[in-house]
């Protein structure tokens, strides 16, 4: 597997899907980066945010291009220093949005570049949530626009504290350097946007096409569940296909086929989720690689691609079960 953020992990609605994927392993792989994730610490106190000083960016310069930063110059300020380097015109940036960013991290003191999401040529998924990610990125993106670059100086009160990052090298003293390049920010209203596929199929699911970002109808049919994967697009995207060794950022919903109950949403949950397809089960992995970005995908999984006769303990699934799916695929990681 490719190296990925410490950052990213199962979110807690997909924990299911990963727990019972054939041969899936979390996708933090200790000890080879370091990301802004969240300390275990209390939050701080809302920073006063100032224009600098902040290192020059010597190579690099244009967006999405991976940066080089100078060393910092003498002492950095106590305060949160914040710039936008490259103004974007995108969707403006809320707290608890998710953010699919390429960024580059390193210690002002030492130049030290601790993570990078360039090398790994996948961008970062997160939530500007209080716990999800450390406070000085949550505070200094919030506002911008998709399209930007931001350059911040995160002093150890915003950042990791008075603990530091051991593994990352990061002492609790340090002022850490970091620039971003926001790609894209959504929320939990955000939906695919595709054109609509004519579902012609009266022995498939009817899945809505409403792109208000409230969670699609799924009709299921009064006939025998395939036997087959079935993936299908609902609304077809323009954007890049998803690899089989990709991750992705979505919304989803998830009915059995006998009796169409639902058993798990991230609209339900208010919370979009990310994920890598090695981490599920097989009938999602199959049914979403080569869909494009911004579709909406129907995939029917039969009890072998899905859970089989050991259904997770506690959920409304039952041994072999069929399982039905609307997934909006919103960004590829």
């Amino acid at each position: 597997m490719r190296r990925r953020s410490l950052l990213i992990a199962v979110p807690a609605g997909l924990a299911t899907l990963a727990a019972c994927g054939d041969g899936g392993s979390d996708s933090s792989e200790a000890g080879e980066s370091a990301s802004p994730s969240a300390p275990d610490a209390s939050a701080a106190p809302p920073p006063k945010i100032v224009d600098g000083p902040l290192p020059a960016i010597t190579e690099g310069v244009k967006f999405g291009e991976k940066p080089t930063v100078a060393k910092g110059s003498g002492d950095p300020s106590e305060d949160l220093a914040v710039k936008t380097v490259i103004a974007g015109g995108g969707r403006a940036i809320a707290e608890n949005d998710f953010v699919v960013a390429h960024y580059l991290g390193q210690v002002w003191s030492t130049a030290k570049v601790f993570d990078n999401s360039y090398d790994r040529k996948a961008p970062l998924a997160i939530q500007l949530a209080q716990g999800s990610i450390i406070d000085g990125w949550r505070y200094a993106l919030t506002g911008k626009k998709a399209g930007s670059r931001i350059q911040m100086a995160v002093p150890p009160t915003w950042g990791y504290g008075t603990q530091g990052n051991e593994q990352a090298g990061i002492k609790g003293t340090d002022t850490l350097v970091f620039v971003v390049d926001v790609q894209d920010t959504f929320n939990a209203k955000s939906s695919a946007e595709g054109r609509e596929v004519a579902q012609d199929n009266v022995d498939l699911p009817k899945v809505g096409t409403n792109t208000d970002g409230k969670a699609p109808s799924i009709e299921v049919p009064d006939t025998d569940a395939p036997k087959k994967l079935v993936s299908s697009y609902i609304l077809e995207g323009d954007g890049e296909e998803v690899g089989a060794d990709n991750s992705v950022l979505v919304q989803y919903k998830g009915v059995l086929w006998d009796g169409g109950k639902e058993f798990d949403s991230t609209y339900g949950r208010g919370q979009l989720t990310s994920f890598s397809l090695q981490q599920v089960v097989k009938g999602w992995a199959q049914g979403l690689t080569g869909k494009k970005v911004g579709s909406r995908v129907l995939i029917v999984i039969p009890p072998a691609l899905g859970y089989g006769d050991t259904p997770p303990e506690g959920s409304d699934i039952k041994k072999d079960s069929t399982l039905v799916f609307s997934v909006d695929i919103l960004a590829k990681l």
